[in-house]
């Protein structure tokens, strides 16, 4: 890895978890809507963006961890569902319905609606923890939708071979 890559893959860690965390209120629980995760998409156009991800999902929820925010199941449960869905979303990125990539797109939404649901669920309503699982998934779902979907569109925009160029 050389030390653009590194030094990109350090930023963008760096902008999901201060936007993340700038925006705490909006970033964690069971209505949320975390804007920093519009940079999930960036795996459609970047393979470095899954470490970058990670690293930054892993740091704001070690903060939310710290901040008494989250518990701290969060910083792997929800590290890894970021992780996962990076990963899908950069080996579905060429599968498309018409022009867009609808599964990649989804993979976020899909990944986060079950991990943090579950997650979620566990820690707020133990006693019920399936059914309160659905329920948390489909709150988490629609928050990570309306953060892919702008993420989609900032992607789509991107002059990738200024950005990305190694």
């Amino acid at each position: 890895m050389n030390n653009k890559r590194f030094a990109r893959i350090a930023m963008t860690a760096a902008i999901y978890a201060a936007v993340s965390l700038a925006l705490a209120p909006l970033s964690y629980g069971p209505i949320q809507v975390r804007l920093a995760e519009a940079l999930t998409m960036l795996p459609l156009i970047w393979k470095p963006a899954i470490p970058a991800l990670t690293l930054g999902c892993f740091l704001t929820n070690l903060v939310g961890t710290a901040m008494a925010v989250t518990g701290p199941i969060d910083i792997v449960v929800g590290t890894l569902a970021t992780f996962l869905a990076a990963v899908c979303t950069w080996k579905l990125r060429n599968r498309t319905v018409g022009t867009v990539p609808v599964l990649a797109i989804l993979m976020p939404v899909i990944f986060n609606a079950v991990f943090v649901g579950l997650e979620l669920a566990w820690m707020l309503n133990p006693d019920h923890i399936l059914q309160m699982a659905v329920v948390y998934g489909l709150q988490v779902a629609a928050g990570e939708l309306i953060a892919v979907v702008i993420g989609y569109i900032i992607v789509r925009h991107l002059p990738v071979e200024k950005l990305f160029k190694e």
